[in-house]
C-alpha cells in the first residue's frame, strides 16, 4: 500500500513538471512548427533603365606599315661600304651604301672637257658671225656668208647646251653613287654585301615607316548593311567620320592605349569572303606594333537609342536555349520571366523584349531562390556604380569615307 502512494506521488510530479516545461518553452513548441515559413532571401537587384548604348564592333586585322620603300641603287656599280646598322631607324636623306665613285668622276672630268671644247667653238662661232655681220653692212661679204656664221653660232650654242646637259648627268650618277634612305623608317636587314656588282634592279634593303602605322581589318557585307538600314530607320544614330572612336585590343588581351581614327572603307566587296575591307591609323611612338601583327579593332559606329541591358550574369537559359530573368515583383516575390536578348556590350546583354524600365532584375543570390519566393531585395554594387565600358561589343558597322 505504501508502494502505491509513493508511484501515485511521482506521477503527480512528472505532471506538475511537464506543465511547468510547456508552459516557459512555449514558444519553442511553435518555432518547430512544420507549418512556419522560412525568411526571406537576401539578393541584390538592379533597376533596368533605358538608355543610350554605344554600337561597337570588335574585327580582326593586321598591323601594315604606313608607306614601304625598296632601297635600290640608281647606277650600276661595286658597292664598297655598308654605312647602315640592320633593323635602325634611318632617316631620309641618310646614306645607306657607297659604290664605287671613281668610274663617275672620270666621267665628270670627261663631260667638263666636253663642255669647255663646246664652248671654244661657240666663241670662234661667234666671232665669226660678228665679223660677217660687220662686213655685210659693208657690202663687202655676201648674204651666204652671214647666213653660214650665223648657223655654225647656232649650232655652237646646241652643242654647249648638250655638253652641259652631259656634265649634270655626270655629276647626277656621280652623287648616285651614295645610296641614300628614300623615306624616313625602320632598315631591315641588308640584302647586297660589299664587294658585290649591283645595278637598278638589285634591291639592297626595304624600309617601313612606323609610326603611325595602319590596321587593316575587314567586316561582313551583311553586317554593315544591317547597321545601315537601322540608321535609315532612325533606330540608331549614327556617327559621323571625324567623331569614330577606333582602339585596338592586341592579341594578348591588352588593350592598346593610344586610340585611332578610321579613315575609309573599301567600295568593293571580296568576291571570296563578303568582307569589306577598312584602315585605321594608329600612333606608334614606342614601336610596339609591328608589321604582321594580329590585332583585334574596336570601333565604335553608332548609339543604338533607347534601350535597356542587363548584367551578363543576371541572365539564365533553360533547357531549349531561351533567356529568363528573374524579377522582383512589387510584392517582394521574384517571378521567372523569359525574355529576348540581342547585342552584348561588353558585360551587359541588351533586352529588346520582356523587361521594362524601372523593373528590378536580379544578379547576386538567385542560386537559393525559385520562382514565387519571396525575397529580401538589395541594391548591387553594379546598379550603383554601372558599367560603362564598352571594349567588346559585337553588331554591324557605319563604314564612313575618308
Amino acid at each position: 500500500m505504501s508502494v502505491l502512494k509513493r508511484f501515485t506521488s511521482a506521477a503527480a510530479a512528472v505532471g506538475v513538471f511537464a506543465a511547468t516545461v510547456a508552459g516557459s518553452g512555449g514558444g519553442q513548441a511553435v518555432a518547430a512548427d512544420p507549418g512556419a515559413k522560412p525568411p526571406p532571401v537576401t539578393v541584390s537587384v538592379i533597376t533596368a533603365q533605358i538608355q543610350d548604348l554605344p554600337i561597337t564592333d570588335e574585327l580582326p586585322g593586321r598591323i601594315a606599315p604606313m608607306r614601304i620603300a625598296e632601297v635600290r641603287p640608281r647606277v650600276s656599280g661595286i658597292i664598297i661600304e655598308r654605312v647602315f646598322t640592320q633593323g635602325t631607324l634611318v632617316k631620309e636623306g641618310d646614306v645607306l651604301y657607297r659604290i664605287d665613285p671613281a668610274p663617275f668622276k672620270v666621267q665628270v672630268d670627261s663631260a667638263e672637257a666636253t663642255l669647255r671644247r663646246a664652248e671654244a667653238t661657240q666663241l670662234r662661232a661667234r666671232q665669226q658671225a660678228d665679223r660677217q655681220k660687220e662686213l655685210r653692212d659693208r657690202n663687202i661679204s655676201s648674204v651666204q656668208q652671214l647666213e653660214d656664221a650665223i648657223a655654225a653660232l647656232a649650232q655652237a650654242d646646241a652643242d654647249v647646251a648638250a655638253a652641259q646637259a652631259g656634265l649634270t648627268s655626270a655629276k647626277l650618277n656621280l652623287q648616285y653613287t651614295e645610296v641614300k634612305a628614300p623615306i624616313t623608317g625602320r632598315i631591315g636587314r641588308a640584302l647586297i654585301t660589299e664587294g658585290a656588282l649591283v645595278s637598278s634592279a638589285d634591291k639592297l634593303a626595304t624600309i617601313q615607316q612606323l609610326d603611325p602605322v595602319y590596321a587593316d581589318f575587314t567586316q561582313s557585307v551583311n553586317a554593315l548593311m544591317a547597321l545601315r538600314k537601322a540608321a535609315r530607320e532612325g533606330t540608331i544614330k549614327s556617327i559621323s567620320p571625324d567623331e569614330v572612336n577606333v582602339r585596338l585590343r592586341l592579341d594578348n588581351g591588352h588593350e592598346y592605349e593610344h586610340p585611332g581614327r578610321l579613315l575609309f572603307s573599301e567600295a568593293t566587296v571580296e568576291a571570296t569572303t563578303g568582307q569589306v575591307i577598312l584602315r585605321g591609323q594608329f600612333p606608334n611612338p614606342e614601336g610596339d606594333l609591328l608589321p604582321g601583327m594580329y590585332v583585334r579593332v574596336v570601333v565604335e559606329q553608332g548609339i543604338q537609342k533607347s534601350v535597356i541591358a542587363v548584367p551578363q550574369q543576371a541572365v539564365q537559359r533553360d533547357n531549349s536555349g531561351r533567356a529568363q530573368l528573374y524579377v522582383v515583383k512589387p510584392d517582394g516575390t521574384v517571378e521567372l520571366r523569359t525574355v529576348r536578348t540581342g547585342r552584348v556590350l561588353s558585360n551587359k546583354w541588351v533586352v529588346e523584349e520582356g523587361l521594362s524600365a524601372g523593373e528590378r532584375v536580379v544578379v547576386e543570390g538567385f542560386q537559393k531562390i525559385r520562382p514565387g519566393a519571396p525575397v529580401n531585395a538589395q541594391a548591387s554594387n553594379l546598379d550603383r556604380n554601372p558599367e560603362t565600358k564598352t571594349a567588346n561589343r559585337a553588331g554591324p558597322s557605319v563604314s564612313p569615307a575618308q
